[in-house]
């Protein structure tokens, strides 16, 4: 009887090893996944973007600049306020470069500056979400 009961012991002993060392696995498994990524696919990106049309205007060293701009927005919402606000847009644009010289948007910090210059005055303006970034997608200047 004794035996019996010694023997009862010994096998949940050894059931409740066997599911703890099961489990350890199963979270060790889980731990190792890689995490889903939460940036947006491509379409996500543009579907929430919105296109700029070319802008031509005058710089503040009487030389111009050609330019168009994709903006992306936090949502599909952001970029329907965004594209009605197409004309306070252009008018930032226009203002923002009215005040460089050729020299202030050449190479990639000009150019960084002139793109953050205008996230920040549009996130000013927007209700529904926000500018994440913006684009130069073409600029020519002469």
């Amino acid at each position: 009887m004794k035996n019996n009961k010694t023997l009862t012991i010994v096998a949940i002993a050894l059931v409740v090893i066997v599911l703890i060392g099961v489990v350890a696995i199963v979270l060790k498994m889980q731990m190792d996944k890689p995490a889903k990524s939460l940036e947006p696919t491509i379409d996500d990106v543009l579907e929430a973007s919105v296109d700029v049309e070319e802008i031509t205007t005058n710089l503040s060293d009487k030389k111009f600049v050609r330019l168009t701009l994709k903006i992306q927005t936090t949502s599909k919402d952001a970029a329907e306020e965004l594209g009605k606000r197409d004309f306070q847009t252009k008018n930032i644009v226009i203002k923002e470069l009215s005040e460089l010289s050729s020299k202030n948007l050449e190479g990639k910090d000009g150019k960084l500056k002139f793109e953050s210059a205008i996230k920040t005055q549009l996130n000013e303006l927007m209700r529904d979400g926000e500018i994440t970034e913006v684009s130069i997608t073409s600029c020519i200047i002469s």
